[in-house]
């Protein structure tokens, strides 16, 4: 007899061994005609299967469709294939990589390789597989005239087995599991055509790689395209543009220009973070950017991290430009003698570092090379950390709220295989981690080897306006590295002891983040952070002087404002101002003039009528303090 253990306990007898369908069938048709593939084992040792797996031992069993996770990968897994079979229907000389290898694509193409895998599709034809040695498949498939494919399974160790599947006249090397028919494949769209090189490499073939997508309903498929719309409109490299506020220049790869009017948005920024440092008790430092090799050496960068720092030599020596700020903070500490009472001790810095990014991995101002972070050390005991955790915790919410974010996710990312350090300072400072979330009432996943090799690490997450994530936020626990740089205070004992040090962001880079702040709002920044909070336009020249009395004045009260004094007309200037996502645009005629008044247009083209230039300073101040 096979046992099946079901997800709510109740377990299934079976005379013999039984597929995976059969399970879904007996319990009823409606699941039977839902069952994608199924779930077995619990625990570290699930693993996916076919609906055509023969289970023949005793094991637990989930039956997968389409509302499940695991049935949307396995629903995308199997669009691939089927894009893959469309193409060799209409190219039959293409020949299959990861993904289709044809000399060229284009949108028309593309349109009728859909065409064919919704035809395909409609077939409802069976995904069947079947196990071959590996040089038979290797024999199989250059039969085929597949070079490529007959390459990658040459490449797997002799003497193994590999699994092919069948769907219609289309075979393919994968390990799966599929869906059990193409039928259940309806809701898909081929996005794009980039080039590719084989296996990544330059020197190597140049293959075209088709790019889709796929979800188990229609509605998500139109959400999810809609989202798509939203994020090209919202694209911080289009409103940077746009917008005037930065641009990235061959000249300096993955190194930002900034503008007069990205800069200010930057200054709003860190402007904002210097004052969090302050009244939370950091003291603002900063550190050279050129360090010794011997330093890295000592942290452990220059054997596990190497590959990622800019270096250079100057009189025999070795320099890296630092990519992190944290050695530099620990060399701060070690001057001078430190006693228990000046604990904790929390430094922060506004640290440009460098990180040698493949050039490939660049993207705008969210991935670059030359990055500044607001980056803070706090040097504290071992029964400190819960609390500075905690508190550390709390200030992150406040701020990600004040730049319009209302949803955080929590993640604990724990011991990598490559690390330094004892396993027991690991067990200490992953659980103190875990237990400061717990204390903030915060839920939390975790993530098993993410950690830094030097420590464990809760990362902040942001879901931003189109449900998009941004991780930005961390904290980590050190126990190592002050060790490795000999940092010490004088314990109440009198006894040398090593500090515990945390390593702290907020927003991390302050590149990446303003890209995010520009799309959660699509360029239309709050007040408070807007490069040009006003715009003062007259309508005539007849109005001039007192336009440019109304911009002087609120200039007085640090508005970042302008006077557009141009001979255009009115509808011209409110609608280029609009474009530019102005807050206000105050416009002044002759009755404006004479009663010392503004008429005010606020973003999203709505009009407050005409006001008192005082009543509108008020408005704008408590919207600029409120951070609205």
């Amino acid at each position: 007899m096979i046992s099946i253990q079901l997800p709510d306990g109740s377990k299934r007898e079976y005379p013999g061994p039984v597929t995976v369908a059969e399970v879904a069938a007996s319990i009823g048709t409606g699941l039977a005609k839902a069952a994608l593939g199924g779930r077995l084992g619990q625990g570290n040792t699930v693993h996916l299967v076919d609906t055509s797996y023969l289970i023949e031992a005793d094991t637990p069993l989930a039956i997968v469709t389409e509302k499940d996770p695991d049935g949307l990968d396995m629903i995308r897994h199997s669009t691939a294939h089927l894009l893959a079979y469309a193409v060799k229907e209409l190219f039959p000389e293409a020949q299959v990589t990861i993904g289709p290898v044809i000399e060229n694509v284009t949108p028309e193409d593309l349109a009728a390789i859909e065409a064919k895998m919704v035809e395909l599709a409609k077939k409802d034809e069976k995904v069947e597989r079947r196990v071959l040695p590996r040089d038979e498949a290797v024999a199989y498939f250059k039969s085929l005239g597949e070079a490529y494919k007959a390459e990658i399974i040459a490449s797997i160790p002799q003497g193994e087995d590999v699994s092919l599947y069948r769907e219609g006249k289309f075979e393919d090397l994968c390990r799966g599991p599929h869906v059990p028919s193409t039928g259940k494949l309806k809701h898909f769209k081929l996005m794009k055509v980039a080039g590719a090189y084989w296996r990544g490499d330059h020197r190597n073939e140049q293959l075209q790689r088709i790019y889709g997508t796929a979800w188990a309903t229609k509605d998500e498929l139109q959400q999810y395209l809609h989202m798509l719309e939203e994020a090209e409109k919202r694209d911080h490299r289009k409103l940077g543009r746009e917008l005037d506020l930065f641009h990235i220049d061959d000249h300096a790869p993955g190194v930002v220009f900034w503008h007069p009017k990205g800069w200010t948005v930057w200054q709003g920024v860190e402007q904002y973070m210097r004052a969090v440092y302050r009244d939370n008790g950091y003291n603002e430092v900063k550190g050279p950017q050129l360090l010794d090799k011997s330093l890295w050496e000592a942290t452990g960068h220059w054997d596990k991290y190497r590959e990622n720092m800019f270096t250079t030599e100057s009189e025999k020596r070795d320099y890296a430009l630092k990519p992190m700020n944290c050695p530099g903070h620990i060399l701060i500490f070690k001057q001078g003698i430190k006693s228990y009472r000046d604990l904790p001790l929390r430094y922060g810095e506004f640290g440009q570092c460098h990180r040698n990014e493949p050039t490939g991995g660049l993207h705008g101002i969210m991935r670059v090379r030359g990055f500044t972070q607001d980056d803070g050390h706090i040097f504290c005991t071992e029964d400190m950390i819960l609390d500075e955790c905690v508190a550390y915790t709390a200030l992150l919410q406040k701020v990600y709220a004040d730049f319009g974010f209302s949803e955080i996710l929590y993640k604990v990312a724990t011991r990598p295989e490559a690390r330094i350090g004892s396993d027991e300072s690991w067990d200490k400072a992953e659980e103190a981690l875990m237990q400061s979330l717990r204390a903030s009432g915060c839920e939390f996943v975790i993530a098993p080897g993410d950690g830094a090799f030097y420590g464990p690490k809760i990362e902040y997450t942001l879901k931003d306006a189109l449900g998009r994530h941004w991780q930005c936020g961390t904290m980590q626990v050190d126990f190592s590295m002050p060790e490795r740089l000999g940092a010490e205070y004088v314990a109440e004992s009198g006894e040398r002891r090593t500090p515990v040090m945390l390593h702290r962001a907020i927003v991390g880079s302050f590149e990446r983040f303003i890209g995010i702040l520009i799309e959660q709002h699509a360029g239309a920044l709050p007040v408070w952070l807007a490069p040009v909070q006003a715009v003062v336009t007259s309508i005539t020249d007849g109005q001039a002087d007192y336009a440019r009395e109304v911009a002087k004045s609120l200039q007085k009260q640090g508005v970042r404002v302008q006077a557009d004094l141009r001979n255009e007309k009115i509808t011209y200037k409110i609608r280029e101002h609009s474009m530019q996502k102005v807050p206000f645009i105050l416009v002044v005629g002759d009755k404006e003039k004479a009663s010392g008044a503004v008429a005010v247009r606020a973003r999203g083209n709505q009009d407050l009528g005409v006001m008192p230039l005082a009543q509108f300073s008020s408005r704008l101040a408590s919207d600029i303090a409120q951070k609205v």
